[in-house]
């Protein structure tokens, strides 16, 4: 069988959220089944590390598509042509865009509905192509699926999907996310934070994370407990970054605050690890991926009650109300001061066993091909 697959976000030295999931999924999907061809279909030269064996053959496919109208000519006539001249049996695309145009099975994963809850927090082409397109390709889609059963439920309440068309295919966390020493954890805080205990924060600098209403919390939180604690927050400045600015020039604890941009994951393992708890106030997330990363840490997690984050975070997060900057930081308070974290930490050890990747690709692969064996015995 030949499976044609959407690999666009695989970037080397530049994997994201998006582009982890693929990778991951993609790996142990073509390892394990090298009995089938898989066409890896990128927009722009590839790096060897993506081509997982010799059943994956890799294609770029002009023009790259990084804007609205390159997305459209990518997916409505560059994708189908190829799949067409190449005999594709089905397409996977694991970052919620497929074609409209091909006729052939394509499965599509979906990692949340942002545009719809926050349209004003994405760039306006971008936004006008999410609303017109997005419920097209789900319509299109054989099978959709869902990162969390919180996306899976967004989707079906904003599309006449049924239940049985999604699935949820939850991320998984990369294997060297796991408990670092004391030894290790001081080497880290001498690095970052002077040698001070911190509270991590990890992901794009964007609104919908909420880190304006984190800082406010983190000053309230020194002010009120005394600590010696430190705010790292890690991720790029994306765009409409204005209040975090601000709250950052506002705070009266701004030495205790460290920036750091986007980090490898050898690095990005070490400080989770080293963190008193991880810290998700976000208003919408499909998934939260550093949530999981912190769990498989044994790191305590604070999560926004919103949307898929108690989902992930489990039954050991302490859960805030991103609204408000106190609850916050009472959370923050509680982590240091509860005498039950440990069995919190417990807690995330049994709840993290669902997110695993071997799963997610084995039941992405299982549905694609319940679906084509069913289509052959019809026909």
């Amino acid at each position: 069988m030949r499976i044609a697959v959407n690999a666009r976000f695989l970037l080397s030295g530049k994997l994201e959220g998006i582009g982890w999931y693929s990778f991951e999924v993609l790996r142990r999907m073509t390892k394990k089944h090298p009995e089938h061809e898989f066409i890896f279909v990128f927009d722009r030269p590839f790096s060897e590390e993506f081509i997982f064996g010799d059943n994956v053959i890799p294609v770029v496919l002009q023009p790259p598509a990084r804007h609205p109208i390159l997305w459209y000519i990518w997916f409505e006539w560059r994708i189908p042509d190829l799949l067409k001249k190449l005999d594709v049996d089905m397409f996977l695309s694991p970052d919620g865009y497929c074609s409209l145009r091909s006729t052939i099975p394509q499965y599509l994963v979906m990692h949340d509905l942002a545009y719809i809850h926050y349209p004003k927090q994405i760039k306006f082409a971008a936004r006008h192509f999410y609303k017109y397109f997005v419920p097209k390709y789900l319509n299109k889609a054989s099978h959709v699926f869902a990162v969390s059963n919180a996306t899976k439920q967004d989707i079906l309440q904003h599309t006449t999907l049924n239940s049985a068309h999604v699935s949820v295919a939850y991320n998984g966390c990369r294997d060297s996310f796991v408990p670092i020493d004391e030894s290790q954890k001081q080497k880290i805080k001498d690095v970052y934070t002077k040698g001070h205990d911190y509270f991590l924060f990890v992901g794009a600098m964007h609104p919908r994370k909420n880190v304006d209403q984190l800082i406010r919390a983190f000053d309230h939180f020194k002010q009120k407990d005394k600590t010696s604690h430190k705010l790292v927050l890690v991720g790029r400045m994306a765009w409409y970054s204005e209040k975090i600015s601000e709250a950052y020039e506002s705070s009266r604890y701004k030495s205790d605050i460290i920036f750091c941009d986007y980090m490898a994951t050898e690095t990005l393992v070490k400080i989770t690890g080293a963190a008193t708890a991880a810290i998700c106030p976000s208003f919408l997330e499909g998934f939260g991926v550093p949530i999981a990363e912190a769990l498989f840490c044994d790191v305590a997690v604070i999560v926004s009650d919103r949307f898929s984050l108690p989902e992930v975070g489990g039954p050991g997060a302490y859960l805030i109300n991103p609204d408000e900057y106190i609850s916050i930081s009472e959370a923050m308070s509680q982590v240091i001061h509860d005498p039950l974290l440990e069995k919190r930490i417990e807690q995330g050890r049994i709840h993290r066993k669902q997110f695993s990747w071997d799963q997610t690709a084995e039941l992405i692969f299982y549905q694609m091909m319940q679906d084509f064996n069913c289509s052959r015995s019809i026909f």
